[in-house]
Order: structure tokens, then sequence, then C-alpha cells
């Protein structure tokens, strides 16, 4: 069945490999990114890309206007977009933490109140909200974006039970280690805050961790993801929740059935 589908954050990665999918798979795909001009190819295959900004709610009220105006309906809404800030907590500046809220949890958080409405008099409809397997663990430096990750996971499970009795899925996307951009940005992030100074030994560690992992192409392909989507999408009852990527499922199991101070242990191993 062709579903009427808005993704943000679809100008590369994950969104990007996964909006590719489902418009080869027929379904009627409105993605969504600050940066229009990255998805011009997604245009080309039949998809519909449109300049947003998640933290602009004139902006996000357009898009769904948009929509809704062209189709009469959103079947699917996934809040995609998001990033990874990093740096230590004492490093970082109150107004970069508050916009790590304000793109990974306040901007998902007012596109669905936007879409939910139409869902609602649909009795229908699904949404997946991306969180990540850091939504359940944690990793040093990473204060700001695990919070951000975790305030996802809460809001999805009240979403979840408040929207039951319309017929409305709320699916939790839980990557693990993807290859996509997302570590280049951290990695920016971080050696902008704590390279040097109280944080730097610590920092120095994290950073050859990081590179270590993705120059070994340890990470997944995006298509991973891209599979998982489509198997929601097609879906009548989704899962909760979708666990899936490199090392998603053993470091959640660790960081579930081990101990706090055994995984911290565990976790400072690798640094």
């Amino acid at each position: 069945m062709k579903k009427v589908i808005l993704i943000t954050g679809a100008s590369s990665g994950m969104g990007k490999e996964s909006a590719k999918e489902l418009i080869n798979q027929g379904h009627n795909v409105y993605t969504v990114a600050r940066r229009i001009e990255q998805m011009q190819d997604l245009k080309q295959l039949g998809g519909h890309p449109i300049a947003m900004d998640v933290t602009n709610e004139t902006d996000i009220q357009k898009v769904v206007d948009t929509i809704i105006q062209k189709e009469g309906k959103i079947d699917v809404l996934w809040n995609n977009a998001g990033y990874g800030l990093f740096g230590s907590v004492e490093d970082v500046p109150m107004e970069e933490a508050r916009k790590q809220f304000e793109v990974n949890v306040f901007g998902l958080a007012a596109i669905t109140q936007k879409v939910v409405p139409y869902m609602r008099k649909a009795n229908a409809g699904t949404i997946i909200n991306t969180s990540s397997m850091g939504g359940k663990l944690y990793t040093p430096m990473g204060a700001w974006y695990h919070a951000s990750k975790h305030a996802v996971e809460g809001f999805s499970d009240c979403l979840r039970i408040e929207l039951k009795e319309f017929n409305i899925n709320v699916v939790v996307l839980e990557p693990g280690i993807i290859k996509t951009e997302w570590s280049d940005i951290m990695l920016q992030n971080i050696s902008k805050f704590s390279l040097k100074g109280a944080y730097a030994t610590l920092t120095n560690k994290l950073i050859a961790s990081t590179k270590k992992i993705y120059e070994k192409g340890q990470g997944s392909n995006p298509d991973v993801i891209a599979k998982t989507v489509l198997k929601i999408v097609n879906s009548n009852k989704p899962k909760t929740r979708y666990l899936v990527g490199y090392m998603a499922k053993p470091l959640v199991w660790m960081r579930l059935n081990l101990g706090d101070r055994m995984f911290d242990k565990i976790l400072m191993s690798q640094f």
C-alpha cells in the first residue's frame, strides 16, 4: 500500500538512504532538511525535498501544511534529524547544550505536535523516532548527546501510550554504529570544546578510538537502517523498538545486565 511519508534529516546518511529505498518501493516520500541542495538526487528519483529547519516552528508548519494540501494526509512521520554534541560537561557552553536539545528533542516534539492531529482524525499512522543505542547507555564526554537520546526514549514511551487509542504506532529506532557523517560532526564538536585543558587526555583517547572504529570499517552500512525502516512502514503492527546496527545489541545487553561499575570498567578499557 502506497503511503505518504515525511522524513526529517534526509540530506545524508540513514535518512537519505532510507528515503531512496522507500521511493523505490513506491511510497510518496517527502524529505526535509536545511541542506536542500543535498536532496536533489531524491527529487530525481521521485521524492519531494523541502528545505526545513527542525528548530523553526514556522518552517515546520509550512511543511506540514504543504503536504496536507497536496496529499490530504501523512501516514508516516520519521523524526530522524539529529546530531551528536560531545565534550565534557565542564567545557560545553550551555548555549550549545540547549541547541542539542532543540534539535534532538524539541524539534522532534514540535513536528510531532503538528502531525498528530491529522493522524488522529484518520485513526491511523506511524511515528518513528530516531533514538540510538546511546539512548540506553553512555560514553565518556557525551553527557548532552546521551541525555537528549534518553529523553527521546522517555518521550516516545509516553507518546505511544497516549496515541494507542487512536491506532497510531510509535516506534523507537535505536541504531548502533552506522557509517554516516555523524562521527565527523561528533569529532568536530569534541575537538572544539575539550581538546585542551583538564580533559585533554580523555578527549584524545576518545578521538583515537572513534577514528579507529570507522577507519577499520566496523560500522554498519546505512542500508541496515533502510531495511528496518521499510519493515516498520510496511507493518500494521510494528515493534515498539528496533535495536539495529554494529554493536547495538551486545552493548545494550551489557548495560542492562551488568552493574554500573562493571559497565564503566568495560567501557573505559576501550580508551
